[in-house]
């Protein structure tokens, strides 16, 4: 269908005014008496050479390969990029970690390597429900804690020694990097 420059006008200004496809659908309907499907206004916009305006994007603080800076620490030789990262996602289905509780004391982190580099350790046996993996985490800094893999593939911490602790982007892409290899060494 072919729109007169008037109309196209109104969907460009729609678009410029942050309407998403479903209102601009809408009011083609309301305004003009034109029925489009969801993917024609797709379409039209794309046509129109029109970019839809993002609302803001979710933050999501499970993902480690995606924090902010916290403190400078040595780089890992081996580095994963964020394209090979598992993607988190929002679902109510799995149990959120619980980022600020601590490690006891005498746990067995104390056991894991120090050094300049990350190490994961991948526990033997998972008992934690909705869980596939699980094990313990000691990064560049020293600051340890316990991770696990959700049912969905989705890495998370359950404790941190240190409270509020972000690991550094290459800590935290060594992390997942790590992960994955020993991970993909038990035939996850």
């Amino acid at each position: 269908m072919t729109l007169t420059p008037d109309q196209k006008q109104a969907v460009t200004g729609w678009i410029a005014a942050g309407d998403n496809l479903s209102t601009v659908q809408k009011k083609l309907i309301e305004q003009f008496q034109i029925t489009l499907t969801y993917r024609d206004v797709r379409f039209l916009v794309d046509d129109l050479n029109l970019e839809l305006k993002d609302p803001a994007p979710k933050v999501d603080t499970t993902d480690v390969s995606k924090t902010a800076p916290a403190k400078p620490a040595a780089a890992s030789a081996n580095r994963a990029s964020p394209e090979n990262a598992p993607a988190a996602d929002d679902s109510a289905d799995s149990p959120a970690p619980d980022l600020e509780s601590e490690v006891p004391a005498g746990d067995d982190l104390e056991d894991l390597p120090a050094g300049g580099a990350v190490s994961v350790e991948v526990d033997k046996v998972t008992l934690l429900p909705g869980a596939l993996a699980s094990g313990t985490v000691r990064f560049s800094d020293g600051v340890t804690g316990k991770w696990v893999v959700d049912q969905y593939g989705r890495p998370g911490f359950t404790e941190i020694s240190q409270p509020g602790y972000r690991p550094s982007p290459a800590d935290g892409q060594a992390f997942m990097q790590e992960l994955s290899a020993q991970l993909q060494r038990r035939g996850f």
